[in-house]
């Protein structure tokens, strides 16, 4: 019997502008005046790639999240952002989100396709279903659609793309300069799609990708978020706080993946971590505390505002957190509203103190420390079955990217829980997850 290989971590570079860490852009170390400059990114996606990364993640949302007045927002719409980052980049892999409630499946599914063409099997999508009436607002709706109906919708959604992807067999094209036949047209299937939300006749218009299906990522860790994932993801970057909380949350989500045929390795759980590193402890916790005092309460309030749903504007700072409504009354993200709720009720935190927690991470942890002690926080957490890698979160560009790839990388590579050279060239051979066998040659 072969021995299996050793497992070993996966590790995505979560790029936000300036930085995670809503004061980033008045650190001296980072860059905000480039935030809509190509060069920039290209570097931070070269730099990931030094580093033998996974792949590079953009977040995106289809409205100008938080007050621009004290925060570097706004910028690219994140799949033209990775087409261009395509052509200066060979292995990193490229994950865009994109939203299944503002979208057509047959418009997204020719873009992600076109990325994995383009980049030669390097795409992914995280899958969002939107989480703000301030989006709806955006397209044609006074109100957000209900939570379990924007669920609905991407289960549709996602139906609908697979069957598009799979709409051209993988030798459909038959290129006979000969005979005159460029495609055998009984390899090309129509989606013939008629559901509650979409019509889509299909095929596609672009042939089948290199991976087949770009990777499937998906970030909602509420009931209807987490039997999604089960259902179709390959990759959930979440958020959790505490070992005990990240290892529940992996064992419940893992626990559903029987029920679609599926086995534990089909999905990988990457959580949110915003390390904050030093030479020294010491230097590590004043680099965190500068960010801190360098926050604007304002826009620290405003975005806590956000997450819980109730307007905290007036409120004393150094106050404790109002009376907040239960999780089933919220229409936004429910898994970030508890965890943050949570968070303030179990450490007593004021205001103040909440915004403070929040500031480098938005609900994901945040650890100050060495190198060597970053990467000891890494190892706990993979070895005790809480996380199969993870979601890395620099709290300031680009110089937070490039001491995780200088110093927290060759740690774990001398522990032997990183590569240290790639050894595919797919997203999903990063991963080590399967290439899709088309449904129709199944058939």
């Amino acid at each position: 019997m072969t021995a299996q290989p050793p497992r070993t971590l996966h590790l995505n570079a979560f790029l936000m502008n300036a930085g995670h860490h809503d004061a980033a852009w008045r650190h001296p170390s980072s860059s905000p005046e480039r935030i809509t400059d190509l060069s920039y990114f290209q570097e931070l996606a070269r730099t990931a790639e030094r580093g033998k990364l996974d792949s590079i993640f953009f977040a995106d949302g289809v409205a100008l999240w938080g007050k621009a007045r004290h925060n570097a927002l706004g910028g690219f719409e994140p799949l033209t952002l990775l087409s261009a980052i395509a052509a200066v980049t060979e292995h990193i892999g490229l994950i865009a989100t994109a939203s299944t409630t503002f979208n057509e499946p047959y418009a997204l599914a020719r873009k992600f396709a076109s990325l994995d063409h383009l980049s030669g099997g390097r795409a992914g999508w995280n899958i969002v279903t939107s989480g703000t009436v301030d989006e709806a607002r955006n397209f044609n709706r006074e109100e957000h659609l209900a939570h379990h109906v924007r669920y609905e919708r991407a289960r549709e959604f996602l139906e609908v793309a697979t069957k598009l992807w799979d709409s051209w067999e993988d030798d459909a094209i038959v290129l006979d300069r000969e005979s005159g036949v460029y495609a055998d047209t009984d390899k090309l299937h129509p989606a013939a799609h008629r559901g509650e939300h979409f019509q889509v006749a299909g095929p596609l218009n672009v042939p089948r990708s290199p991976q087949g299906h770009p990777l499937l990522v998906q970030a909602g860790s509420s009931e209807d978020g987490k039997e999604f994932a089960a259902q179709y993801a390959e990759a959930v970057f979440t958020a959790q706080q505490t070992l005990a909380d990240a290892q529940a949350f992996a064992k419940d989500l893992k626990s559903r993946l029987a029920r679609y045929g599926r086995s534990e390795e089909d999905l990988l759980v990457l959580p949110g971590i915003a390390p904050v590193i030093g030479s020294t402890q010491a230097e590590a916790e004043a680099l965190a505390q500068e960010l801190t005092e360098l926050q604007v309460p304002e826009y620290g309030l405003a975005q806590l505002s956000g997450m819980l749903g109730v307007d905290l504007s007036g409120l004393p700072l150094d106050g404790p957190l109002p009376e907040l409504p239960e999780e089933r009354d919220i229409n936004g993200n429910k898994s970030r509203f508890t965890l943050v709720a949570e968070l303030g009720r179990r450490e007593g935190l004021t205001l103040r103190e909440l915004i403070a927690r929040l500031g480098a991470g938005r609900g994901h942890r945040v650890v100050a420390g060495t190198p060597e002690g970053i990467a000891d926080e890494l190892e706990e957490w993979f070895t005790e079955g809480a996380a199969d890698g993870f979601n890395i979160m620099a709290p300031v560009l680009p110089t937070g990217l490039a001491d995780f790839v200088d110093h927290v990388v060759p740690v774990l590579q001398r522990r032997g829980l990183f590569r240290t050279e790639y050894t595919g060239r797919t997203l999903r051979e990063h991963y080590g997850l399967p290439r899709p066998v088309n449904r129709y040659v199944t058939a």
